[in-house]
């Protein structure tokens, strides 16, 4: 098999554009968790939400007035963010008027919800109204979900498989996941593997209604977000994209590109709703599964894993993920490798955190350092066992090798993706 490796970053976050800017952000533990008057005018429980700043600046830069009217929040998100990614790598973006196209490149880029924004703000209410009309020639590629990886293909001119998941938040680790496996058997040369989701109160509602988003820090947006705390009250909504660009190792080499990192192995699975899984929690038997089979794809052993980013979303689930960590990885208590949320930092994305949270895998091995999970200084009692394995500020590890991301999302669907630094071998 071809081994795949990541030659390009893009990412849109709430607390940072760009590779750079998010990886700064990471080391510092700033959060990007504001709040949303919005949320507050409609009744919302919960008033604070992670939504990506000056993007409005990036897409004036990027595309011209007529294509910024075609796209919805999450396209925009996913567009601006493949670019990047794709112009990382070493690529030109190519220009619209010429008629080549790539074959050998595709994309994978999913979303959880897709374009809830445009039918709560345009579709339903103008077909009620008897103004259909007026929804304008745009509407359906708006709406439809596959719109996120359909925009990308025709800003890049990609040729190859171009398709978009949705698995519920584990979307974005599936994508990568997926695109893995087509690079492997060589049925492409790269791939554009992400997720996007859209900032929007239609998107939040039920979430909000089903009360899983924290109430409790309206007044302190960036205490809101609490992945393994004691006083953890619920998931902080959020938007934005992470798009990587997996490209086959040969051909990385063939053109000088710079490495980031390669992806070792992915396992995905699904707990049947059994054991404790349902619509909405995991079944714990199926993820430590999931676990297992991606470190058995990437022939990764338990003690080799450097450090965990967890799906860790601030809820109820937390401590049965940390202890299903432990369980998969033979870890006993003191022993588990550093555990970190990115969510206690941006919030969760949805169908896109799996992807973002892939690209601060990645900038964690190619820095060297382990982000910290913030607001859990209170560390659940369920969790305590394992407390000092979770970073309160940044650690430096130099020696990194091994970083392991994972994704549980509603419908008790898995994926799990293993991340290594890259090692040339002859």
């Amino acid at each position: 098999m071809q081994r795949v490796v990541v030659t390009g970053l893009g990412v849109v976050a709430p607390n940072g554009n760009g590779a750079h800017e998010f990886e700064a952000a990471l080391r510092s533990g700033t959060s990007g968790i504001r709040a949303q008057p919005k949320l507050a005018e409609l009744g919302f429980g919960s008033r604070v939400a992670g939504v990506p700043q000056g993007v409005d600046a990036l897409v004036e830069k990027h595309f011209d007035e007529e294509l910024q009217r075609a796209m919805n929040a999450s396209q925009r998100y996913a567009a601006v963010a493949a670019i990047d990614a794709w112009r990382d790598a070493g690529f030109a973006r190519p220009n619209p008027g010429d008629d080549a196209v790539d074959w050998d490149s595709g994309a994978v880029i999913g979303t959880g919800i897709g374009g809830m924004d445009t039918i709560g703000a345009k579709v339903v209410p103008l077909t009620d109204a008897g103004n259909v009309r007026r929804l304008g020639s745009t509407a359906v590629e708006q709406v439809m979900a596959s719109g996120v990886s359909a925009r990308v293909s025709g800003l890049l001119a990609l040729g190859n498989q171009v398709t978009t998941n949705s698995s519920a938040c584990s979307t974005g680790a599936e994508a990568i996941a997926i695109g893995l496996e087509r690079i492997r058997r060589g049925s492409a040369l790269r791939m554009l593997c992400g997720g996007a989701e859209g900032d929007s109160h239609y998107i939040w509602a039920g979430f909000d209604a089903m009360r899983v988003l924290c109430r409790t820090h309206n007044d302190a947006p960036e205490l809101a977000s609490r992945p393994m705390s004691a006083s953890a009250a619920g998931f902080v909504a959020a938007a934005g994209a992470g798009v990587l660009l997996l490209e086959s190792e040969t051909s990385a080499r063939e053109r000088g590109a710079r490495i980031y990192a390669e992806v070792a192995g992915a396992g995905i699975n699904c707990g049947g709703h059994r054991g404790g899984g349902s619509m909405t929690a995991p079944n714990p038997e199926a993820v430590r599964r999931c676990i297992r089979l991606a470190l058995d794809d990437a022939e990764i052993g338990p003690a080799q894993v450097g450090a965990i980013n967890g799906h860790l979303t601030a809820t109820s689930a937390d401590p049965k993920e940390v202890a299903s960590w432990a369980g998969a990885l033979e870890a006993a208590p003191g022993r588990l490798p550093p555990i970190t949320s990115t969510k206690s930092m941006i919030g969760h994305t949805l169908g896109a955190a799996g992807a973002i949270e892939s690209i601060a895998c990645v900038l964690m091995l190619s820095g060297g350092f382990v982000h910290p999970s913030i607001n859990c200084e209170d560390v659940h009692p369920a969790i305590e066992e394992h407390a000092d394995s979770i970073p309160h500020t940044a650690l430096e590890k130099p020696d990194l090798d091994v970083v392991v991301k994972a994704g549980f999302g509603f419908g008790d669907v898995n994926a799990c993706l293993v991340f290594r630094r890259w090692h040339a071998r002859s």
